[in-house]
């Protein structure tokens, strides 16, 4: 069993900033890769990105530059910076980790997934 359980979303203005959280829970033993996806209004859910457990990232074009992806191995979490949003950032962001499990299984979990509005 694995749990993944996200936070930090909310309303922010124009310009503003946010910063989500994913933690990670259960029979863990190594986890993966790990990102970001987000799904808006009427939009298919796309990826925002990324990083693999060595810490290499990767980034949808419409957010470099401007979101940041980390991770803490320890604490199995990962976080995303949200700088300079803007509207068409609005969608329910969801954690993503690709998980070995004991006593040795491999698959995908995924968070519940938390609303981030960016509005004026």
């Amino acid at each position: 069993q694995v749990q993944l359980v996200e936070s930090g979303g909310g309303l922010v203005q124009p310009g503003g900033s946010l910063r989500l959280s994913c933690a990670a829970s259960g029979r863990i033993l190594v986890i993966y890769d790990m990102d970001w996806y987000r799904q808006a209004p009427g939009k298919q859910r796309e990826l925002v990105a990324g990083i693999t457990r060595g810490g290499s990232t990767n980034y949808a074009d419409s957010v470099k530059g401007r979101f940041t992806i980390s991770r803490d191995n320890a604490k199995n979490t990962v976080s995303l910076q949200m700088n300079s949003l803007k509207p068409e950032d609005t969608a329910v962001y969801y954690c993503n980790a690709r998980v070995s499990t004991w006593p040795g299984s491999v698959g995908d979990h995924w968070g519940q997934g938390t609303q981030v509005t960016v509005s004026s």
